[in-house]
């Protein structure tokens, strides 16, 4: 079973330097984009990070990326589902979709939606007055992406770190996504932290105490980061998220949108403790790739020195005939945390799904799991967790 994430209809990038700005309309500026000869930016750009929202820099914060599973203020979520990238067959359903997570997700806590005005109405239907809804201009629902990443300092000062989204290396139209997560800060009321590089929040998970988890595939990509090391790489996000070690994956190029997302093959379930996917189809291209995620998290140790103990989720064997395609993201590992609660996925694989709730409850037995069924989402090759982005609380 293919786990991973393609866009269901080719849409181009409008062009190579994207627009940003706010959401709203005629707010627009221009960001250059690292491309071959940008090696020479990287120490120029690290010394210009923190900004507030009137855009003042400041560099007195020393972050950290909490864990999921620390307490939230809302969840954001984008309900920017349009028929140029999902097609008429699929929007009707990926919008109920969204619904029901953001339906699951504000029995524990708020989710404030961004929505394309000339869906309001269609996403109030959908909702109703339980989910608040913000009006922004959008071109897809990836918020995990598109949104900032949050971090705290010692004082309990929220930040959050625009990461410089340009549609998955160029794959994507992205002229409005690319200005989202400036727009989240604004409506959040927290400091911008700017960064050189190039990457999505799919692409990076972290247990809080030190540790982070990346693929080499997405992130050391020159798509996104061009002639970048692995070691400056490193440092920059050592000093933004505060982790000691990064725990690298291979990942794998080329198969999906995404060039292989950390939050679709292994998360941490607490300190010392990590939930992995394993495709255990040979003919799949995640097969080989996914024994040798479990190879390297087994013989890893974090940034305390505690070997890592690896728990295996499997994906399902079958889907629901209705919305299958090859490129089905039927993996488990896409969860979402929220206060109290862990939305999962259900794919119609009464013994997958079974295993795959029970092993995530014995390691979070304090939360309620809620299992929904995803199917639109899932066939245009993403899950809960990047449909969603935490704001931690502050």
């Amino acid at each position: 079973m293919k786990t991973r994430r393609h866009f269901v209809k080719a849409v181009v990038a409008m062009a190579t330097i994207p627009l940003i700005g706010g959401c709203a309309e005629g707010d627009e500026g221009v960001r250059d984009i690292l491309d071959d000869e940008a090696e020479g930016m990287i120490d120029d750009a690290a010394a210009e990070t923190e900004r507030d929202a009137n855009g003042r820099h400041d560099t007195s914060g020393h972050w950290r990326m909490p864990d999921e599973a620390e307490p939230h203020t809302r969840t954001w979520m984008a309900f920017g589902a349009n028929a140029d990238i999902w097609g008429d067959d699929l929007l009707t359903e990926v919008r109920r979709n969204l619904a029901a997570v953001a339906l699951a997700i504000v029995r524990f806590e708020p989710v404030r939606m961004l929505v394309n005005k000339e869906d309001f109405q269609t996403a109030r239907d959908l909702v109703g007055d339980a989910v608040e809804l913000v009006p922004c201009a959008l071109d897809d629902l990836w918020i995990r992406d598109t949104g900032p990443v949050f971090v705290r300092d010692a004082h309990a000062r929220l930040a959050g770190i625009d990461f410089n989204f340009n549609g998955w290396g160029g794959k994507q139209e992205h002229r409005r996504d690319t200005a989202v997560a400036n727009f989240v800060n604004t409506h959040a009321k927290t400091v911008t932290i700017g960064t050189f590089l190039v990457l999505e929040g799919g692409g990076i998970e972290v247990d809080g105490h030190g540790t982070a988890l990346a693929t080499e595939s997405a992130i050391l990509n020159k798509n996104r980061n061009p002639g970048l090391s692995k070691a400056k790489c490193e440092a920059e996000l050592k000093r933004l998220l505060g982790v000691e070690k990064v725990i690298w994956l291979p990942g794998i190029r080329g198969k999906d949108i995404t060039d292989g997302h950390i939050d679709f093959y292994a998360r941490f379930a607490k300190p010392g403790v990590v939930v992995a996917a394993y495709d255990s189809d040979p003919e799949s291209f995640d097969h080989v790739v996914t024994k040798r995620h479990l190879e390297i998290l087994r013989s890893a140790t974090d940034a305390q020195g505690r070997k890592l103990e690896v728990v295996v989720l499997e994906a399902p064997k079958h889907v629901r005939s209705a919305y299958e395609t090859d490129d089905f993201a039927a993996g488990y590992i896409n969860y979402y945390l929220c206060n109290g609660g862990l939305i999962l996925p259900q794919f119609g694989d009464r013994h997958a799904d079974r295993a795959a709730r029970d092993a995530l409850q014995k390691l979070f037995p304090d939360r309620d799991i809620v299992q929904i069924d995803i199917d639109g989402i899932a066939a245009g090759g993403g899950g809960i967790h990047c449909a969603t982005q935490q704001q931690p609380a502050g």
